[in-house]
């Protein structure tokens, strides 16, 4: 299957059928610490089916099922070998499909690369140190020794556009490769509201008070487990200071003078489109 065509998919945790292991129509997901194993062609990147796995490269044992892209069986996989590849195959990014592919096809590979960061952390029971299996009802692991249950992770974090007098605050975190700016983001702790990490985030990493904090939508982030709840705030108090901790440089941008932003797919690139947008449409404050 090329990258860059419209596809559907209709996720699932059952396989069809009599096909505990991919076919030859099957599309296998594999990856290597995050790294995704495509087949290289002298245009394009394509993603490899049950055929393109042999005695040189045998298909890894731990595969599973986890839904249809366009009608065709998806598996995915883990390794840890570095063993060399042959010329025809490549690790790569998930990231690199940003621009080349549909976003469709992006969020199955993400949603694949979740769950294998998840298979692969949860082999073995985190209480009694058991070994886990896969439980027959619905997605998840149960060590047979003890009982314990776990269920795909997901760390709840939020991301923020701060508006003040027709410009929004920008920052360059310090993992950022290159001069990009985006919109504060930060993980949510034990026991706070979503409103809550907001305020203590921008407050922690640029010393800035914010007020009337509205939802604004949810993006999946599988690098490897993280859920994006996009916000939007207006400045209440305080002059920036980046903490210099995880912050590099922050300041307030116009529309017309935006610095190197994040690329279209992201929750952070919609929350400043829509700035540049006029900041209107339709901001949800959600029902608790």
């Amino acid at each position: 299957m090329w990258i860059g065509t419209a596809m559907t998919f209709n996720p699932g945790f059952k396989p069809p059928a009599g096909q505990n292991s991919p076919n030859s129509g099957s599309l296998c997901f594999v990856f290597n610490k995050s790294k995704l194993l495509i087949k290289k062609s002298a245009t394009d990147y394509e993603l490899p089916d049950r055929e393109d796995f042999n005695d040189a490269l045998p298909l890894p044992d731990r595969h599973f099922f986890f839904g249809e892209l366009d009608g065709r069986s998806c598996y995915a996989a883990g390794v840890a070998s570095d063993d060399v590849l042959p010329e025809s195959l490549a690790w790569i990014d998930p990231r690199m499909m940003f621009s080349s592919s549909s976003e469709e096809l992006f969020w199955t590979a993400g949603r694949a690369n979740q769950l294998v960061d998840w298979e692969m952390s949860h082999r073995f029971c985190g209480r009694c140190g058991g070994v886990t299996e896969d439980k027959t009802d619905e997605r998840a692991k149960i060590c047979p020794r003890c009982g314990l249950v776990n269920f795909p992770r997901l760390s709840p974090a939020v991301i923020t556009a701060v508006l003040k007098d027709d410009r929004i605050l920008l920052a360059r975190n310090k993992s950022f490769k290159g001069s990009m700016f985006s919109v504060l983001a930060g993980f949510v702790e034990p026991g706070e509201t979503l409103e809550d990490c907001v305020e203590r985030e921008i407050r922690e990493e640029v010393a800035v008070t914010v007020k009337n904090i509205r939802y604004f939508g949810s993006q999946p982030w599988p690098f490897p487990n993280s859920l994006m709840m996009g916000f939007v705030a207006e400045y209440a108090d305080g002059e920036i200071t980046v903490d210099d901790v995880e912050i590099a440089e922050a300041a307030w941008f116009s529309r017309d003078d935006l610095p190197a932003i994040p690329p279209p797919i992201s929750i952070a690139r919609r929350l400043i489109d829509w700035f540049v947008g006029g900041a209107e449409g339709n901001i949800v404050q959600p029902e608790w």
